[in-house]
């Protein structure tokens, strides 16, 4: 196989870095940017420069063009434009990793599909707060769905938006999200749930590095769904955590018809229908044959 020059934006930790990896496996040349925080696995160009300023950005690329770009940090249409203008020329291919909360406005109890969000009916505002952590905190769906928007409306160059679902498993899971249920049951706490609960779509940290990695060889465009099969509820993350911990208290559940939950319980359904990616040929695993095996990872054997 011919060797690609890929370029990573962000992409040094949890699927980012994995992705990395199974690119520099593959034999292709692979360049990495951030703005100097850490550095990538030794094989991979560093290129230092903040994604956000046009005039560094720019000067940092210099006169490198790619196969492929795979942007893992565009959290907004500000972002996204600037990626657009500075790209076009560069890039034969973008993929961006989007994610399953473009659709939190889609409420279907049916697994969503690419088109019931279309990024070109989405309307882009650039003049909202973007710079602001707390604004983009709490309008993360938003800005990811604007971030599409702009590479849809004028694209530069094919691009792709893989919408990913709540990844979960390895050693290096930041988020805390299992140890939240994990301490909660060893306290022999209540984990706080709405009163009508609705499961979610899952994918494992090596499965999704799997699509990136299957994504960036492929000629398709557009959104794409990344989810592994099988819908899990959060009595079934709960039971998956409360196994692995010695001598827990039994589970017991609190439920709210408003206010805060706890991590993976939700008021509305966050289900996507994977089967665009199946028929362009990706074979998802099943969430709960993984489950077991990604709480081991994320808690250690001694949870």
């Amino acid at each position: 196989m011919e060797k690609r020059e890929v370029l990573v934006i962000g992409g040094n930790r949890y699927f980012g870095k994995r992705l990395i990896a199974r690119l520099l496996a593959a034999g292709d040349r692979v360049t990495v940017l951030n703005r100097g925080s850490s550095a990538p696995p030794p094989g991979a160009v560093h290129l230092v420069a903040d994604r956000d300023d046009e005039t560094a950005l720019n000067s940092a690329l210099g006169s490198r063009t790619f196969d492929v770009v795979v942007d893992q940090v565009c959290y907004t249409p500000r972002q996204a434009t600037v990626a657009r203008r500075v790209f076009a020329g560069r890039a034969r291919r973008y993929v961006m990793t989007s994610t399953v909360e473009v659709y939190e406005h889609e409420d279907s109890l049916a697994p969503v599909r690419e088109t019931d969000v279309d990024p070109l009916s989405v309307t882009v505002d650039l003049e909202l707060p973007w710079d602001e952590p707390e604004f983009l905190d709490a309008h993360y769906g938003e800005g990811k769905r604007q971030a599409e928007a702009v590479f849809a409306a004028d694209p530069a160059f094919p691009y792709v938006a893989v919408r990913v679902a709540h990844v979960l498993g390895g050693d290096d899971d930041f988020t805390g999200r299992l140890e939240h249920y994990a301490s909660r049951i060893r306290a022999g706490e209540p984990i706080t749930v709405p009163t009508v609960n609705h499961p979610a779509t899952y994918i494992h940290v090596e499965e999704i590095a799997d699509f990136l990695f299957w994504a960036v060889g492929e000629d398709f465009a557009g959104p794409v769904n990344a989810a592994s099969h099988g819908p899990l509820t959060t009595d079934e993350l709960v039971a998956a955590v409360a196994a692995r911990v010695p001598g827990g208290e039994p589970v017991s559940f609190q439920e709210v018809e408003v206010g805060e939950v706890s991590p993976f319980s939700f008021f509305r359904s966050y289900g996507m229908d994977n089967s665009r990616a199946t028929k362009l040929g990706f074979a998802f695993g099943d969430a709960r044959r993984w489950l077991p095996t990604a709480v081991a990872e994320t808690l250690g054997k001694d949870a």
